[in-house]
């Protein structure tokens, strides 16, 4: 490793700016970045890169943004957002990255809370939300949009180009303020769901990235990480993107190309023919369930061969040992006419898919192991810049999520919540002291709001969540809280509970209101026995409208699309709720699971 080109001490870098940098002058001509136009991908140099970092940091600056001061970017993954986002860093300010599926509502929260007084934006479909929240704010809002901003209308908020930011000044090099920076100081503030419902703030350090780039560095050294190539997909905007899909290719001296949108995938896989790539779980899930799709239609000897090499491969996988002198030379031979194709849909140079964001099935897991394709679980949250643990290429155990990276230590405490400690623990939360004295205490450590354990080889197993968040299949963190409540204030909703942990999107049991029913009821000669109702057509599409009404409130991750009726109320009685009345979620969960199961087939 050390005699590689790409080699960077990654311990004795000071920030993320001063590790791009030094990147840049070390590959100087070489592709770095890929954009996709008129259907072709084309290469940026690092050298393109660096000049654009340089020229931005020096237009944020002209533009009065200084050190400390927060920055709203919000955009699609495109070579500008790593431009605006390592630039705002450069000059010792802090990105505040926010969804491009975030409402006028969710930008007023953060641009409040943050106090960023800046926002850059790339079109003017995603700069019109943004716009709308600047004009309620509690402060003054500057907007710089990359795209055609003169298709941007408003009256009382600035809107500046992105071309004047980048012309402010021809002279390029490392900005000066770049050797002022230290791996303590905060670099991004990037918002999660809280348990209250509204997105906190989690302050990250230069050094709690870089502390993952170096983690995962030495996590992927037996694949001999060298001329890789990543394919950006999860939002930016996400932290594991952020420094998985974004930061770590920097350390890697890799290339990233970006794709179009998840519809495109298939096709910008076989186009990048990435050798790392960093996705969730859902994007596993819908892969194995497009291939097996695609298997029912061919001819039944192909059906058979997919089907062998499945099975040997879960074999091979789960019980080596079992494996026969017969099994072992059928393996040879299924892998190159079966396993090869398969490889091949994900452009065939694959060292390693890592999975991360959200739980990942077993079942999932084992499909893509038993195919050939290497799927790396790992674990890990905001908080923690995000990535704490993942499973090493050398021995992989699908059912936990991975030994520590270099540099974190994993305790369990005694009611068995893992906690954490290392360079990667986040600051604290933003303007939240209660919060963060909640998840971190004096000595540093790290509160993850998971259950589990260490097996005898030190590797984490989680078995339960603390915390009551719904994380699903995508990595998106939904409070549950908050979804409940707002389904609550419509007049056919007495009570309900919201599912969908490791799931693609949010289900929910709904207790109709009892006075409600009884008029609906009459009014349509219909039974007033709710177990009698629940299973009424024409009384679930009334509830239904309830529910379409509460989803205008939500945003997209937490809208409900399919719910059951329960056929009667939580109660203490029951068991469903404690006697100071909070809903049980696992009493509840245990009584319809496989209803609500039953909603995602």
């Amino acid at each position: 490793m050390a005699h590689s080109s790409n080699a960077i001490e990654i311990g004795a870098v000071k920030s993320l700016p001063a590790m791009f940098f030094a990147q840049a002058a070390r590959h100087g001509d070489k592709p770095f970045l890929w954009r996709k136009s008129h259907d072709t991908y084309h290469p940026l140099s690092w050298r393109k890169i660096a000049d654009s970092v340089a020229a931005a940091a020096r237009g944020l600056k002209a533009a009065g943004v200084q050190a400390g001061d927060r920055v709203l970017l919000v955009a699609e993954n495109r070579p500008e957002w790593l431009i605006a986002d390592i630039a705002v860093m450069s000059i010792g300010a802090i990105t505040v990255p926010a969804y491009t599926t975030n409402t006028d509502v969710n930008h007023l929260h953060i641009i409040n809370n943050s106090g960023a007084r800046t926002a850059i934006v790339s079109t003017p479909q995603l700069a019109k939300p943004v716009i709308a929240a600047a004009s309620e704010a509690n402060h003054k809002l500057t907007v710089f949009v990359m795209d055609e901003p003169e298709k941007v209308i408003t009256s009382e908020v600035p809107v500046r180009s992105w071309a004047s930011l980048m012309a402010s000044s021809d002279n390029v090099g490392v900005p000066e303020d770049v050797d002022k920076l230290a791996r303590t100081d905060v670099c991004c503030i990037i918002y999660t769901s809280g348990t209250g419902g509204l997105p906190r703030g989690v302050m990250l350090s230069h050094g709690n990235i870089l502390c993952n780039c170096e983690g995962a560095k030495e996590l992927l050294a037996t694949l001999n990480i060298e001329d890789e190539v990543f394919l950006s997909f999860l939002p930016l905007s996400h932290a594991y993107e952020h420094t998985g899909g974004q930061f770590f290719p920097i350390a890697c001296g890799a290339q990233i190309y970006y794709a179009e949108r998840v519809e495109t995938l298939t096709t910008n896989l076989l186009e990048a023919r990435p050798t790392i790539m960093t996705a969730v779980p859902r994007l596993y899930e819908s892969m194995r369930q497009r291939i097996l799709s695609g298997i029912v239609r061919q001819p039944k000897l192909r059906q058979k061969m997919f089907n062998l090499a499945l099975e040997l491969g879960k074999k091979r996988y789960e019980t080596p040992d079992a494996m026969t002198i017969w099994d072992k030379a059928t393996d040879v031979v299924v892998d190159k006419l079966v396993r090869g194709k398969i490889r091949d849909r994900f452009g065939g140079r694959l060292k390693a898919m890592i999975s991360g964001g959200a739980p990942l099935n077993y079942d999932v897991g084992l499909f893509f192991i038993a195919l050939g394709v290497p799927l790396l679980q790992g674990y890990g949250q905001t908080e923690a810049a995000p990535v704490i643990s993942a499973n090493p290429p050398r021995k992989v155990k699908l059912k936990t999520v991975g030994l520590p990276l270099k540099g974190v230590a994993v305790k369990i405490a005694e009611d068995g919540e893992i906690c954490v400690r290392g360079e990667l623990v986040m600051k604290g939360y933003w303007n939240d002291p209660d919060g963060t004295i909640a998840v971190l205490d004096d000595n540093g450590w790290l509160k993850t709001g998971d259950i589990g354990h260490l097996d005898d080889e030190g590797y984490i197993e989680i078995t339960d969540r603390k915390k009551d968040i719904i994380v699903n299949s995508g990595g998106d963190n939904v409070s549950p809280q908050r979804v409940q409540g707002i389904l609550e204030l419509q007049s056919g909703i007495a009570q309900c509970l919201v599912y969908g942990d490791r799931k693609p999107y949010i289900t929910a049991v709904i207790v109709p209101d009892a006075e409600f029913t009884k008029t609906w009821a009459e009014a349509n000669n219909a039974p007033p026995d709710i177990g009698a109702l629940v299973r009424d057509a024409a009384f679930k599409a009334v509830i239904a409208k309830q529910v379409d009404n509460a989803n205008e409130g939500l945003g997209l991750t937490e809208k409900v699309r399919k719910f059951i009726l329960a056929p009667q109320a939580f109660t203490v009685e029951n068991g469903q709720m404690t006697p100071t009345l909070k809903v049980r979620r696992h009493a509840v969960i245990r009584e319809y699971r496989d209803a609500l199961d039953a909603l995602y087939t």
